[in-house]
């Protein structure tokens, strides 16, 4: 393998790992039997599975933010932007589940990266809340508190997420129509909670 590839596939598959095992749970030996190359080989482009886990969430913080970002540039308002924000987390658990599940594994507390991932999202987490609030300022989101507002979004999408990957965990591959399905009733459900009494005029 190509250096540059080698260490893309080491990321890759590493994420899939970690994603589905947890930090604790994956092993370097495992990781090198899988991608078919020695152990040494993994520990040249990153010293140790710490370095490795690291390197890993950055890659992870990269992609999401770019991802948001796209979302963010789109020029979209209000409920609109919730509702693509929602969509993309969608297609994330169905092409890449592991995504989610690397999030869910590095903001337990007893994540020995909690703290740098919460670094790495910082920016992002800053700039959707000034986004609620300027949505509720013009009155195209029901007015409440933007950081609550973000936990209870961030909740509500990647507990759906998780209840699709317990169907998979328990032999039962969730199909495009019910995936579709649950994530209208998610958004019937956001649009319910967050649309204001007197809704600012489209446009405006």
């Amino acid at each position: 393998m190509a250096g540059s590839d080698t260490r893309r596939r080491i990321l890759d598959t590493a994420l899939a790992a970690f994603g589905r095992d947890g930090y604790a749970g994956t092993s370097l030996d495992a990781l090198a039997a899988e991608l078919g190359v020695r152990k040494q080989t993994i520990l040249y482009w990153f010293p140790s599975k710490f370095d490795l886990f690291e390197a890993v969430v950055d890659d992870t913080a990269d992609d999401l933010a770019d991802a948001f970002d796209e979302v963010a540039a789109s020029g979209l308002a209000g409920l609109d932007q919730v509702q693509a924000i929602v969509d993309r987390v969608f297609r994330l658990a169905v092409h890449r589940p592991q995504v989610l599940g690397l999030v869910r594994e590095v903001t337990r507390p007893e994540s020995p990266t909690a703290s740098r991932l919460g670094v790495r999202i910082r920016p992002l987490y800053d700039r959707a809340r000034d986004f609620l609030m300027r949505e509720m300022e013009a009155g195209r989101i029901r007015r409440s508190d933007p950081a609550m507002l973000l936990l209870s979004l961030y909740s509500a999408v990647v507990g759906m997420v998780t209840e699709l990957e317990v169907q998979r965990t328990v032999g039962f591959e969730p199909t495009l129509r019910s995936t579709v399905m649950r994530r209208r009733e998610l958004m019937r459900f956001l649009r319910a909670a967050l649309t204001p009494e007197n809704p600012a005029p489209a446009g405006s």
